[in-house]
């Protein structure tokens, strides 16, 4: 049985790791769910993984089925796929995020549906698809353990088209249950963790030094960490993941961290205001705490990757310079900077629905406006979002956080992460001619990039003896 399995890709992300410089390869990471549904195939079974960001679906040649795994926005791309193989004759089965969390829309567009893990299920999808007799919606009676999980065939994915190909899943789930997030609605806010022996075996089986953790949560659980974190100690390798900034709280489970080798952490700050953390119940971070926080990591040689969003109803249009001078003033490395999303399946999207105002999937990509803010415009949103993303990645600013990095010998171990990740933040900035512009200030005299500049030389000159709700 010969099995493709697709990551697909739409719009501006089609194709775009083929371009090494600009966000190909350096922000390209290993497809893991698909790794791991290749791993839960028969053995027999012919499997091959296709990336649409790298490369064409071979639409001339025969597949006995096909499977396709998608988050929201690329859920319209995933249809697409699946409806033309299905003219061809050729079976197809959905997965991922979003089936799981609307597996009867899914299933319109499919022979199966898959609802949540694929280990499990997958073998018994093959064989009733293959005979003709799908069930439709696949679904685990309870969430099925995490231990002795196949290994994963990482040798059908090409090492030169992705940063790394060692991604490990040690957990999987977040217990935080915030509302926005549509990982805590999939798993009912529970997190299941694999065997720390299995996964000190696959971590240690891994050829170079570097590798990536691609857990929600890493460290949610202090016992569990503990104990992965002193398996990790003498392996030697480098790694990053992302946590909460709880871990700065426990002295000793922040330095076995990085005596076990991480080097970078995101973490999902959201908003510097209190009320938009409670509006979406995001009660594991304090405002206040923010710049002790980032601290005691950089002390740690951790760099920081903060994850910021606008368009809560707190939100006015001062927010964007308060952020990013805040940002400047935390010392935060490389940000993500998102517009508020309520993604289907979610309980923030059952609260929100009647403020929504656009329904294409494919705009739920945290990058465009889909729901009415409550003190912006729908304008000010998107261009506040793109001039933030600009201004934080602009050469001088990243020239600043390298040179500090150098300067703070502490925080030498967590260079290449700083680099790497803001050359490829800059490069989709460049390639995809993101601009915006601060709806505080008057757009015209902003848009003049020479009083631009001085404006913002200005700024810099006066922040560096910045007080305000974050001073120590």
């Amino acid at each position: 049985m010969k099995i493709l399995l697709i990551a697909p890709a739409s719009g501006q992300w089609r194709h775009l790791g083929r371009h090494w410089w600009f966000n190909g390869k350096t922000f390209r990471f290993s497809m893991l769910s698909l790794l791991s549904v290749a791993a839960a195939s028969p053995a027999e079974a012919e499997v091959r993984i296709l990336d649409e960001q790298i490369e064409e679906v071979p639409w001339g040649e025969r597949f006995d089925l096909v499977g396709i795994t998608c988050m929201t926005a690329l859920a319209p791309r995933a249809y697409e796929l699946a409806e033309l193989f299905r003219q061809g004759g050729t079976p197809v089965v959905l997965g991922g995020m979003h089936p799981t969390l609307c597996p009867e829309e899914a299933a319109g567009h499919a022979d199966a549906v898959v609802v949540g893990d694929a280990e499990g299920l997958w073998p018994e999808v093959i064989a009733d698809v293959a005979a003709g007799k799908s069930r439709g919606i696949y679904r685990h009676g309870s969430s099925p353990e995490l231990a002795g999980l196949a290994r994963l065939p990482r040798h059908l994915l090409s090492g030169r088209s992705y940063a790394t190909l060692h991604a490990v899943q040690a957990t999987r789930g977040c217990d935080q249950g915030c509302a926005f997030c549509s990982v805590a609605a999939a798993h009912q806010c529970r997190q299941r963790r694999r065997p720390v022996g299995e996964v000190l075996e696959e971590v240690g089986g891994l050829a170079g030094r570097f590798f990536i953790f691609v857990d929600d949560h890493l460290l949610a659980d202090r016992e569990y960490a503990r104990e992965l974190l002193k398996g990790l100690r003498p392996l030697g390798k480098r790694w990053v993941t992302q946590t909460t900034l709880a871990i700065t709280q426990e002295r000793e489970l922040l330095n076995l961290a990085a005596e076990a080798g991480c080097v970078g952490v995101f973490v999902g700050l959201e908003t510097f205001s209190p009320a938009n953390l409670a509006e979406v119940n995001k009660g594991c971070h304090r405002v206040e705490e923010y710049r002790q926080a980032v601290r005691a990591l950089h002390d740690h040689g951790i760099g920081v990757e903060a994850g910021v969003v606008f368009g809560f109803d707190g939100d006015r249009p001062s927010v964007f310079r308060q952020t990013l001078d805040l940002l400047e003033s935390l010392e935060i490395d490389a940000v993500q900077v998102s517009v508020f999303t309520p993604l289907p399946g979610t309980k923030l999207f059952s609260r929100e629905q009647g403020r929504l105002l656009d329904w294409n999937w494919a705009h739920y990509d945290f990058h465009h406006v889909v729901h009415q803010p409550a003190g912006l415009s729908v304008e000010a949103l998107q261009a506040g979002h793109d001039w933030v993303t600009r201004a934080f990645y602009s050469p001088l600013r990243m020239v600043r956080r390298v040179v500090r990095c150098v300067l703070d010998r502490r925080r030498w171990r967590s260079l290449p992460f700083l680099v790497l990740i803001n050359l490829a933040y800059w490069g989709r900035v460049m390639r995809w001619h993101i601009r915006g512009w601060d709806p505080a200030e008057d757009r015209v005299r902003s848009s003049c990039w020479p009083r631009a500049i001085w404006q913002e030389l200005r700024r810099w000159r006066g922040r560096r003896g910045m007080g305000g709700v974050l001073s120590s």
